[in-house]
This record gives C-alpha cells, sequence and structure tokens, in this order.
C-alpha cells in the first residue's frame, strides 16, 4: 500500500487535498513528524498562507533539512510550490532552494487583477508524464499573489499580467501553483500522475 504523506504545514487546504487524494482511493497521513514523512513514498506540501509564515512553521517543525534530503517524489502546491524555489520576494524569504529561481509577485495591469483568482487555461511547455493526459487548453484554479518563472523546470505554463510556471519538475521535486484538489479532472489527473508514474 502506497504511504502518502501530507506535511503540516499549516495551511487551509491540508483537509481538501487529503480529500481529493481519498477520491483518487490513498489515505495520506497528516504530519509534521521527520520520520513519517522520510517513510512515505510520496510527500505533498500544501502551502496556504505567506512565503515567510509557512517557511517559520517548517523551520520551527524542524523539518527544513527534512524536506531537502528527500529522494522520494516530492509535490508542493500552491505557496509550497513556491518554497521548492532558492527565494520569494514575498516578504523577502529564503525558501527551500531544491529548484533554481526566484519567485516574484505577478505583474498588475489594466485588467489585471492582484491577486490572481479564478479559473484559467494552462500551456503546455514540454512534456512529462506529471501531466501525462492532460489536454491542451485545460484549465485549473488559482489563487496567487507570487509566481515562479517560466524556466528550463516549468512543464506547464500560465497567463495573469505576464507568463509563470503553472505546473514544475525537476527530478523528485515537482510543484503546481494551482490547486489541484479545486481543479477537477485536471488537478485528479496530476495528483493521478503523482502517485503514480508520473514522476522519478
Amino acid at each position: 500500500m502506497m504511504r502518502v504523506a501530507l506535511v503540516d504545514s499549516g495551511g487551509a487546504n491540508l483537509g481538501s487535498v487529503r480529500y481529493a487524494l481519498r477520491r483518487l482511493g490513498v489515505e495520506a497521513e497528516v504530519s509534521a513528524d521527520a520520520d513519517v514523512i522520510r517513510a512515505a513514498d510520496r510527500v505533498i506540501l500544501p502551502g496556504v498562507s505567506t512565503a515567510a509564515t509557512v517557511m517559520r512553521r517548517l523551520h520551527e517543525l524542524g523539518l527544513v533539512d527534512t524536506l531537502r534530503s528527500l529522494r522520494q517524489p516530492l509535490l508542493g502546491v500552491c505557496v509550497g510550490m513556491q518554497l521548492l524555489f532558492e527565494h520569494s520576494e514575498e516578504d523577502d524569504t529564503p525558501c527551500l532552494g531544491l529548484l533554481p529561481g526566484r519567485v516574484a509577485k505577478l505583474r498588475s495591469a489594466h485588467g489585471i487583477r492582484i491577486p490572481h483568482m479564478g479559473w484559467n487555461r494552462l500551456e503546455p511547455m514540454r512534456a512529462g508524464a506529471l501531466v501525462d493526459g492532460i489536454a491542451v487548453g485545460a484549465q485549473a484554479y488559482f489563487v496567487h499573489s507570487y509566481a515562479a518563472p517560466v524556466g528550463a523546470d516549468c512543464v506547464l505554463a500560465c497567463e495573469h499580467g505576464g507568463r509563470f510556471a503553472a505546473v514544475v519538475q525537476r527530478g523528485h521535486v515537482a510543484g503546481a501553483q494551482f490547486h489541484p484538489e479545486r481543479s477537477g479532472a485536471t488537478g485528479a489527473r496530476l495528483l493521478r500522475n503523482f502517485l503514480g508514474s508520473g514522476i522519478a
């Protein structure tokens, strides 16, 4: 039986992510215990708050080095994805540094509201098992004010005042800026791929 650990990062979406996994037949364990996280087959780092708040909690729980040293597949969601990078402009926050790059505030413009809230189209950047079965033009649900750049690790991009990374992957480390637990069939497919063979 696959063991999935949901890192107890204090986010309000922990319950909804757990329920989304349950709909896929997986009972995830919400945990702040480093041993439980290290023993899991898959680890998900959710986040609904600010980068600084979630990083502070990870430091208080002693989980920063645990997450940095994982070798099994790790998926960051929303702020959890942003924390995979080196640094966030939000409160000038050093992050986990598992992926190169800096998270920046979305650019406001005429007709562009920040935070970015609602459904938006995903743009394929490169093929990968993590996004297998997600159709060109599929949409996902976003709630965020900061985003990662479209770099070499970007698998799906999105446009809101400029292009940003919607899904990233490098080796065993992956992230979704959108909320898969609120993104219907698209989100379910991403989670199913992550739980299956979608990541090294």
